[in-house]
């Protein structure tokens, strides 16, 4: 099965500077994007093992721009040029916050994981204020 690279958009009222928070700090990643989450520094990486519904995932992150960008790559993922990356942006016409998605899949996933960010970006929205 192929894996297939897809990028999301999504418009947000919230500042980039609050956006950030959320994908970096355990207080508010399970406010919208998992259940529990723990923060362990190894050898000066952040190393994020998420929980959901019981499940583990780790991943190690892998760059971080202070309020712009956020990036994680997968333990467990089979190549090592996949990754999950949140970027955030102003947009110049409406002053919004443009926040782009991308990471892998599948694709056989790329309906799921479209579905699945629908859902995750409005559980930010609420948590974030819009």
């Amino acid at each position: 099965m192929s894996r297939e690279r897809i990028q999301l958009e999504y418009l947000m009222k919230a500042s980039p500077a609050i956006l950030y928070e959320f994908f970096t700090e355990p207080a508010f990643l399970i406010r919208w994007f998992c259940d529990e989450v723990d923060v362990v520094e190894e050898g000066g990486q952040k190393r994020y093992i998420f929980v959901w519904s019981g499940s583990e995932e780790a991943a190690i992150l892998v760059e971080s721009e202070e309020n712009q960008s956020v990036t994680f790559q997968w333990e467990d993922a089979e190549d090592d040029e996949e990754y999950l990356k949140f970027t955030m942006s102003k947009s110049p016409i409406t002053g919004e916050t443009v926040l782009e998605i991308t990471e892998f899949c599948d694709d056989d996933e790329v309906e799921d994981q479209t579905q699945f960010w629908n859902t995750q970006i409005e559980k930010l929205r609420r948590q974030a204020g819009g």
